[in-house]
Order: C-alpha cells, then sequence, then structure tokens
C-alpha cells in the first residue's frame, strides 16, 4: 500500500492570463455596453475589478480553469456538489489496483488531521487501510469482480479528478471551501490552490480572504 499527500495541478495554461482568460471576459462584458472602442492591451484587468466590485459576475463566466486534483474518495465528493462544474474522475468499478499499472496496489491520502505520523492515532488509520487493502485483494482473487469489491476500499483511496469550472464558479467554490467551517482536508487545499491562483490572476481572486 502506498501513502501519499494531497495535490492539484493547474491543467489551463495560465502563462497568459490576461490573453487567455482575462480578455475573453471583457469582449463578453463590453457587449454589454457597447463599449468595444475602449478595449486597450491592459483594459481588461480594471474592467474586471470592476465587474467583480460592482457584483456584475455573470460576465465572469465567460472564462473558464481546469484543475486535476489528487485527493481521497470523501473530499472528493465535496467537491462533485458544486452542480455548474463539469467532473471526470478516475472509477473504482474499472480500475483494478491488482494490474501492474497501480504498482499492485491501492493508494491512499494521508490525514492532515492525523499527522504526525506514527502517533497511535495515524497508526490506527495506516492498519485500518491496510485491512481494506487486504480484503480488497481477497476478494479479487476469489473472483469478485472489481466493481463489487471496491465495497470494501477505504474512504482514504486516492481518486484524481479534474474539475472545470467557469470563474464565478470558482469563486464560489473557494468561498464555502477556504471557510473555517469546510472539511479540514479540502479546507486546506483549496486554500493553496486559491493562493495559487492569487498570484496568477490577481484581479479575479484576490478579494476573497480566508481566517
Amino acid at each position: 500500500m502506498k501513502v501519499v499527500q494531497q495535490s492539484y495541478e493547474i491543467l489551463t495554461d495560465l502563462t497568459d492570463p490576461i490573453n487567455t482568460i482575462l480578455k475573453p471576459i471583457e469582449r463578453a462584458a463590453r457587449t454589454c455596453y457597447k463599449s468595444e472602442n475602449n478595449i486597450t492591451e491592459d483594459s481588461c484587468i480594471n474592467l474586471c475589478k470592476s465587474l467583480i466590485s460592482r457584483g456584475h459576475e455573470a460576465a465572469i463566466e465567460h472564462s473558464q480553469l481546469s484543475v486535476k486534483f489528487i485527493i481521497d474518495r470523501g473530499i472528493s465528493h465535496e467537491l462533485v456538489r458544486h452542480r455548474l462544474a463539469s467532473f471526470c474522475q478516475s472509477s473504482t468499478r474499472y480500475c483494478n489496483y491488482s494490474k501492474d499499472k497501480f504498482g499492485n496496489e491501492i493508494t491512499v491520502i494521508s490525514p492532515e488531521e492525523l499527522m504526525p505520523v506514527l502517533t497511535p492515532q495515524y497508526n490506527i488509520w495506516l492498519e485500518s487501510c491496510r485491512q481494506s487493502e487486504k480484503a480488497y485483494f481477497d476478494l479479487l482473487n476469489c473472483g469478485v469482480k472489481p466493481e463489487i469489491a471496491r465495497n470494501v476500499l477505504p474512504t482514504s483511496l486516492m481518486t484524481e479528478i479534474v474539475v472545470t469550472a467557469n470563474i464565478r464558479e470558482w469563486r464560489t467554490i473557494f468561498k464555502l471551501r477556504t471557510s473555517n467551517a469546510a472539511h479540514p482536508q479540502i479546507r486546506s487545499i483549496m486554500r493553496k490552490l486559491l493562493d495559487d491562483l492569487k498570484s496568477k490572476i490577481t484581479v479575479l481572486f484576490d478579494d476573497i480572504i480566508y481566517e
């Protein structure tokens, strides 16, 4: 059994966010006011800032971001609650973890709340996952299909999920999932992603502050 930390990867190319993210928003928004003649090389920055400050966020739906998360199955259920996003997730029905491409083992996400490693509570979690892995492989060896054997897999099982949403929906996700009311694990990864996006597309996310 392999234990890894949760992580994410921004799939959308943000090397030039002005052209890929902000300008499409500006072109759409200026249709409302018929002010296309005011477009300059960097006018999209102030326009997007104005849209957000005035609460005219419908316009920022015209750009989107895709992010790949490596998280546990339980936390993935938090993400798929956001119905305006699109999702592609690795399937426990069709993934057979006894195969070579999975290293003939399951992979689980280490729960940050039980750290540091080798504390009594961490060891309890670790042993539970090992027992789940053994039960899973025992069922496969008995001829049970992976889609049935998966019933014994732990919530900590690693999953990969690609989330695509427009900027307005990402703002909603961040406001909900970075708050202190959010689950600790999703709060942790979403705060890191938000900080990352603030450094790349400041104007669209810098007003979202977490405690």
